[in-house]
């Protein structure tokens, strides 16, 4: 299989439990809920994502023939030593490509897999950190996991209902741009003491 990769480059991680974790990101190219171009925001599946990842001109990023090549090119960017590898890997939607071909090679050079998906399609076997950030009107189908990151206000979803799927942690973040989602946020997380309150601190830093 070949890989269409944004962008892959080494980071702190800003959002969520794992926050603070030295990570390299991969960011897979394409989505299933929206194009990612401007012009087809209004009429997507997910109106608020914040992310580019149309093409492949990003940092490291391109074209990747085959799991060995791109996880060799993982390893390159870590440059840390063999202890404590983490790499988050994001979209777009990452399960449109990551496959177990790309897990075993990741785990065989001893990185821990964090990903990030809408939950629309199955995950990957062999992840050993799953985030699901469900957006209002799909079809979720991945209510399992360790982390579910509810990106906050969103009409059309009762976080009581989530609170019936299978996540270790239960995490609420404002939605980026419009006022008032902060405060949202924390009063979604006062009335409701499962969720706890998850900022980008990522952009609060200045971290890509």
């Amino acid at each position: 299989m070949t890989y269409a990769v944004k962008e892959c480059f080494l980071t702190l991680q800003g959002e969520g439990a794992q926050t603070g974790s030295r990570a390299v990101f991969l960011r897979f190219a394409g989505c299933n809920l929206w194009s990612g171009r401007e012009q087809d925001r209004d009429t997507a599946q997910c109106r608020f994502c914040d992310t580019d990842f149309v093409g492949t001109d990003g940092l490291n990023g391109g074209k990747f023939a085959d799991a060995a090549t791109l996880a060799n090119r993982v390893e390159e960017i870590w440059d840390g030593g063999p202890d404590h590898r983490l790499v988050v890997i994001t979209g777009g939607e990452p399960m449109l490509q990551l496959d177990s071909a790309l897990v075993d090679a990741l785990h065989a050079r001893g990185f821990r897999i964090a990903a990030e998906s809408n939950g629309t399609l199955p995950a990957t076997p062999g992840i050993d950190w799953l985030c699901i950030s469900p957006k209002a009107g799909t079809e979720v189908v991945q209510r399992t996991g360790d982390e579910l990151k509810l990106v906050w206000p969103q009409a059309g979803i009762d976080p009581a209902t989530l609170e019936n799927w299978d996540f270790r942690h239960f995490l609420v973040q404002p939605m980026d741009g419009p006022e008032g989602t902060v405060e949202a946020s924390i009063a979604l997380a006062m009335a409701r003491p499962r969720w706890r309150l998850s900022l980008q601190a990522h952009k609060v830093v200045g971290l890509a």
